[in-house]
């Protein structure tokens, strides 16, 4: 399996387009989080309409999973906590989100909401509880918007930003791989890094950078090697030398 790794598109067109481009080239394609911008002049639904339809454009390539992430967050859900209710309208298209999992004869991939609440949390957990008890000797893939904490994924070069919560979900259930997005600067500061190992399982998280083309991730799970793609030029790794 073949898998790109993108995050933190933050609604830049071109970046979107150049995934649109590639899709085809992968076996799966993942947008782990922040695919909307709050910061934009553009107004959420019109942001909204438009990233639907990119996320089906690149579903009408290759499979594709998207989770949420803190930019996302458009209402609240049924427990009353914020929520990016709108990524449902991918589930048309054949897109994997917030809550679901994609299961192959080789791979099991778990979808992460950004979660805003204790309430929320919970489910998150319950879902990661149910996933563990379905995954078998399959490699099990976790794509969540947050990296773990105390990891170079998650240093912004001044301090980490992480999630304490997935660290110990990574303890407890030793998923094979965790994609990751959220904190931009990881990959390009000093002690930082796009890969990172916590027990047995891999931690990725490509960053973010300007331009047409965004820093992203090639994972080839089945050679177990990964690639780091930036402007920075090419990094990879096998999964053994992590």
């Amino acid at each position: 399996m073949r898998i790109l790794l993108v995050s933190d598109l933050h609604y830049t067109m071109k970046q979107l387009d150049w995934v649109v481009s590639v899709a085809g080239d992968y076996d799966l394609v993942v947008v782990a989080g922040d695919m909307l911008d709050i910061g934009s002049i553009v107004e959420p639904d019109t942001q909204i309409a438009v990233v639907l339809e990119y996320l089906a454009r690149m579903a009408a390539k290759t499979k594709v999973v998207a989770c949420s992430g803190n930019h996302d967050l458009n209402a609240r859900n049924a427990l009353g906590e914020r929520a990016a209710t709108w990524l449902a309208g991918a589930l048309g298209s054949g897109v994997f989100v917030d809550g679901s999992r994609l299961e192959t004869d080789s791979a099991l991939v778990t979808v992460c909401p950004w979660w805003d609440g204790p309430e929320t949390r919970d489910v998150v957990g319950q879902q990661l509880r149910e996933d563990a008890a379905r995954v078998g000797d399959r490699p099990w893939i976790w794509v969540y918007h947050a990296p773990p904490s105390d990891s170079p994924t998650s240093w912004t070069g001044k301090r980490h930003y992480g999630d304490d919560d997935l660290v110990a979900w990574i303890k407890e259930f030793e998923p094979a791989l965790v994609l990751c997005g959220h904190v931009h600067q990881s990959p390009f500061v000093a002690d930082g890094g796009w890969i990172d190992r916590i027990g047995t399982t891999l931690v990725f998280n490509a960053g973010r950078q300007p331009g047409p083309v965004p820093a992203y991730i090639e994972i080839d799970v089945d050679d177990g090697v990964a690639r780091w793609l930036s402007y920075e030029g090419l990094d990879e790794r096998p999964f053994a030398a992590v």
